[in-house]
Protein backbone atom coordinates (compact mmCIF):
# COMPACT_ATOMS: atom_id res chain seq x y z
CA UNK A 1 0.00 0.00 0.00
CA UNK A 2 1.29 3.41 -0.99
CA UNK A 3 1.92 5.71 1.94
CA UNK A 4 0.62 8.78 0.22
CA UNK A 5 -2.59 9.37 -2.09
CA UNK A 6 -3.08 12.44 -4.19
CA UNK A 7 -5.89 13.35 -6.03
CA UNK A 8 -6.58 15.72 -8.68
CA UNK A 9 -9.65 17.75 -9.53
CA UNK A 10 -10.65 19.68 -12.57
CA UNK A 11 -13.97 20.27 -14.37
CA UNK A 12 -14.89 16.80 -15.62
CA UNK A 13 -11.14 14.55 -14.68
CA UNK A 14 -9.86 14.66 -18.16
CA UNK A 15 -7.46 17.26 -18.19
CA UNK A 16 -6.14 16.45 -15.02
CA UNK A 17 -5.49 12.83 -15.88
CA UNK A 18 -2.53 13.59 -18.04
CA UNK A 19 -0.85 15.82 -15.25
CA UNK A 20 -1.06 12.32 -13.43
CA UNK A 21 0.09 10.58 -15.77
CA UNK A 22 3.11 13.19 -15.41
CA UNK A 23 3.08 13.48 -11.61
CA UNK A 24 3.37 9.33 -11.50
CA UNK A 25 6.65 9.47 -14.01
CA UNK A 26 8.20 12.18 -11.04
CA UNK A 27 7.42 10.15 -8.58
CA UNK A 28 8.97 6.69 -9.80
CA UNK A 29 12.01 8.95 -10.93
CA UNK A 30 12.14 10.15 -7.58
CA UNK A 31 11.05 6.96 -5.61
CA UNK A 32 8.44 8.48 -3.91
CA UNK A 33 5.55 6.10 -3.16
CA UNK A 34 2.53 7.56 -4.17
CA UNK A 35 -0.87 6.48 -5.31
CA UNK A 36 -2.08 9.82 -7.70
CA UNK A 37 -5.52 10.02 -9.58
CA UNK A 38 -7.88 12.09 -10.84
CA UNK A 39 -11.70 12.91 -10.68
CA UNK A 40 -14.00 15.71 -11.69
CA UNK A 41 -14.78 18.28 -9.23
CA UNK A 42 -18.08 17.24 -8.69
CA UNK A 43 -17.15 13.93 -7.96
CA UNK A 44 -14.68 15.14 -5.10
CA UNK A 45 -16.42 14.93 -2.16
CA UNK A 46 -17.56 11.39 -2.52
CA UNK A 47 -14.44 10.46 -3.86
CA UNK A 48 -12.57 11.49 -1.20
CA UNK A 49 -15.09 9.82 1.45
CA UNK A 50 -14.26 6.06 -1.06
CA UNK A 51 -10.60 6.89 -1.39
CA UNK A 52 -9.34 8.21 1.62
CA UNK A 53 -6.42 10.90 -0.14
CA UNK A 54 -3.81 12.35 1.68
CA UNK A 55 -4.56 15.92 -0.20
CA UNK A 56 -6.67 17.01 -2.90
CA UNK A 57 -5.40 19.20 -5.70
CA UNK A 58 -7.70 21.05 -8.19
CA UNK A 59 -7.57 22.71 -11.15
CA UNK A 60 -7.08 26.10 -11.65
CA UNK A 61 -10.23 26.25 -14.30
CA UNK A 62 -12.39 25.20 -10.91
CA UNK A 63 -10.65 27.49 -7.88
CA UNK A 64 -14.09 29.02 -7.07
CA UNK A 65 -15.05 25.97 -5.32
CA UNK A 66 -11.49 25.76 -3.44
CA UNK A 67 -13.50 27.56 -0.41
CA UNK A 68 -17.01 25.05 -0.09
CA UNK A 69 -14.35 21.98 -0.42
CA UNK A 70 -11.71 23.24 2.23
CA UNK A 71 -14.91 23.72 4.59
CA UNK A 72 -16.43 19.85 3.54
CA UNK A 73 -13.33 18.27 3.96
CA UNK A 74 -10.62 17.04 6.50
CA UNK A 75 -7.58 16.90 4.03
CA UNK A 76 -5.84 20.06 2.81
CA UNK A 77 -7.15 21.37 -0.36
CA UNK A 78 -5.33 23.49 -3.13
CA UNK A 79 -5.30 24.96 -6.61
CA UNK A 80 -2.81 24.15 -8.74
CA UNK A 81 -0.62 26.68 -9.94
CA UNK A 82 -2.01 28.07 -13.73
CA UNK A 83 1.20 27.98 -14.81
CA UNK A 84 2.27 24.37 -13.55
CA UNK A 85 -1.15 23.13 -14.66
CA UNK A 86 -0.96 24.51 -17.85
CA UNK A 87 2.22 23.01 -18.84
CA UNK A 88 1.53 19.85 -17.23
CA UNK A 89 4.58 20.13 -15.12
CA UNK A 90 4.14 17.02 -12.88
CA UNK A 91 7.30 17.28 -10.79
CA UNK A 92 6.05 20.63 -9.62
CA UNK A 93 2.35 19.66 -8.71
CA UNK A 94 4.01 16.46 -7.37
CA UNK A 95 6.19 18.66 -5.03
CA UNK A 96 3.76 20.81 -3.81
CA UNK A 97 0.80 18.08 -2.99
CA UNK A 98 3.88 16.26 -1.27
CA UNK A 99 4.46 19.42 0.56
CA UNK A 100 0.81 19.79 1.71
CA UNK A 101 0.70 16.37 2.83
CA UNK A 102 4.36 16.71 5.01
CA UNK A 103 2.35 20.25 6.71
CA UNK A 104 -0.77 18.62 7.64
Amino acid sequence: MAHKVIMLACAGGMSSSLLVTKMQQAAAAAGEDVIIFATGVSAAERVVAERHPDVLMIGPQVRYHIDSLRAKLDIPVAVIDMQDYGRMNGQRVLEAALALIQDK
